[in-house]
């Protein structure tokens, strides 16, 4: 399937999800916010995938938001439709539905890693920050740039950020709207590597992708669900989940090829996970 601003291809268990507007700097146009939940729907909905790695072209990883989103026919800008409260409720509905398209990058089975060059800016850090790992290229940055235009980040950056670097670090990036580099966004955990170029990126990226693939698809899905429930819940909320999720969920299959293979002395084969059907 052909996308405006996607390139998809699946390799091994990884699915490399590119976005491919270089020349617009992949900024995100109309067309974004409806394909990207798609594609990652479509995939989660399959057997095939184990991993998510998304990606980038040209100079920037992404410019955020396209000015198309705020003009036109966009329910976030253009000429008044109708009496105000009516109006407000469908703008209230349309930002939840571009919240929704970063909200099934955290939603999906399998982990999705952020290969990050040049900048990630205003919207690029709201879908990064939804992503499970993030890396970048030494000229790499992110920027918060809804403040440096006069609004509140709203798709998912000032409640995802606080939560993965110090809640004063995320603070001052909101309020400045300044651009933290790449070291300095590995030495506050923002990133889990730094690479010296975009090409190095790729390749160290796509190797932790493949190195996850190997792993037992279902065992990683369940410490994605768990890691994801644990940032938003208390400790013993969390064990009771993992409790719950262990009785329907944990069979020796998984572990008995794991020791099968080790004493063979060969990589263990897992079965992929069974397919959803049609994805919702």
């Amino acid at each position: 399937m052909s996308y405006q601003c996607f390139e998809v291809e699946t390799r091994d268990g990884v699915t490399e999800i590119r976005l491919n507007r270089p020349d617009a700097y992949n900024s995100m146009v109309p067309a974004f916010w409806t394909e990207l939940p798609r594609i990652i729907r479509d995939l989660d909905a399959g057997s095939e995938t184990r991993v998510i790695v998304l990606s980038s072209t040209g100079k920037h990883f992404c410019a955020g938001m396209d000015l198309a989103v705020f003009t036109g026919g966009s329910s976030l800008g253009g000429q008044s439709k109708g009496e105000v409260g009516r109006e407000r409720a469908n703008l209230r509905r349309h930002i939840l539905e571009l919240q929704e398209t970063f909200s099934s990058l955290e939603r999906a089975r399998v982990p999705v890693l952020a290969a990050v060059q040049g900048g990630a800016i205003g919207g690029a850090v709201d879908m990064i920050t939804a992503c499970d790992m993030r890396y970048m290229s030494e000229e790499a940055f992110i920027c918060i740039q809804e403040i440096n235009i006069g609004m509140t980040a709203d798709v998912g950056t000032l409640q995802r950020l606080p939560k993965i670097i110090p809640e004063g670090v995320a603070r001052e990036l909101s309020y400045t709207g300044r651009r933290m580099p790449a070291a300095e966004a590995k030495e506050c955990g923002l990133v889990n590597e730094v690479f010296p170029d975009p090409e190095a990126l790729h390749a160290g990226v796509m190797a932790v992708a493949r190195q996850i693939a190997t792993k037992s698809p279902l065992a990683i899905w369940g410490t994605k669900e768990m890691i994801n429930y644990s940032r938003d819940h208390s400790v013993e909320d969390s064990l009771n989940y993992i409790a719950t999720w262990q009785t329907g969920m944990f069979h020796p299959t998984d572990m008995a090829e794991t020791f099968k293979a080790k004493a063979e002395k060969r990589d263990p084969e897992f079965a992929d996970l069974l397919p959803t059907g049609k994805p919702v």
